[in-house]
């Protein structure tokens, strides 16, 4: 679906996702290559659909559902932050047995086996704060603005249109993801920079298309994780107490405390 001129969203009842087209006068990006190259080529095929620009790809972050379909865009230019480069160098296999943990879990087979086969493709031009794509009369600015998700998220800002893809810093019809890789207490903060882009449309990784009020009580829900996680770090709040408190489910709540670090006061000291 079209969110803005040149502009198109295309969701996915699997993992309820939505990737990102953005087409300018003589190129297109595209945001995000899906979970695997069966995926990658019916979105390549979408894209074809709409406009026979040369594209580059980009990757929000290194995870598997956002990359494993990347071998069906190419050949062509894949930008990404220079850590999501180095995870999909070094620790694509431990992405793909999260995939291939998920899909067990649901008895998704097909799925499974192509996730499975799928080429880990490494991006081939790389940034550590931000970089600018100039499609041809129109400007998109990729930024990381912080830790949240992983440490190597990355926003793109279409500044003419008012729109942000935010990948999974932002979640819609879903509580935000806080796994292992993620920085519950940075996040908050790194959805502020996101808000101060001032956009009018924000897309998530997964979930329909938002607004900024949206994103701002998703940072304020964040807030409270990010508060209770020190709260259990500095052991005024144990796990059970943090849970019940939290803005989100137990599963996820749980999560989020995994990241809770004992202050150096609750260490056991040695004789």
């Amino acid at each position: 679906m079209e969110i803005g001129p040149g502009i198109l969203v295309r969701r996915y009842v699997a993992l309820d996702q939505t990737l990102g087209l953005v087409i300018g006068g003589n190129g297109c990006l595209v945001v995000d290559t899906g979970r695997d190259e069966v995926h990658g080529a019916e979105l390549a095929a979408a894209v074809r659909t709409v406009t026979a620009l040369p594209w580059t790809a980009m990757i929000t972050h290194a995870h598997w559902d956002h990359f494993f379909g990347t071998a069906s865009f190419l050949p062509c230019s894949i930008l990404a932050h220079e850590r999501c480069r180095d995870v999909i160098a070094e620790r694509a296999g431990e992405m793909r047995e999260r995939g291939l943990r998920y899909y067990a879990a649901n008895g998704d087979a097909r799925s499974a086996a192509a996730l499975g086969t799928a080429t880990a493709v490494v991006p081939t031009e790389v940034f550590d704060d931000r970089v600018v794509v100039d499609l041809g009369g129109r400007v998109v600015n990729l930024s990381h603005l912080g830790r949240g998700h992983t440490d190597n998220d990355v926003v793109v800002d279409v500044k003419d249109a008012a729109v942000v893809f935010a990948g999974d810093l932002v979640e819609q019809g879903a509580p935000p993801v806080i796994g292992a890789d993620a920085y519950p207490a940075e996040w908050p903060s790194t959805l502020d920079h996101v808000l101060s882009l001032d956009p009018s449309v924000v897309v998530p990784g997964h979930g329909e298309p938002v607004d900024a009020s949206f994103v701002r009580t998703q940072r304020d829900e964040l807030h409270v994780v990010a508060e209770l996680v020190r709260a259990v770090s500095a052991g005024e709040l144990t796990e059970d107490e943090a849970a019940r408190r939290s803005p989100y489910p137990q599963d996820v709540t749980l999560s989020a405390l995994s990241h809770a670090q004992p202050t150096w006061s609750d260490q056991p000291t040695t004789p």
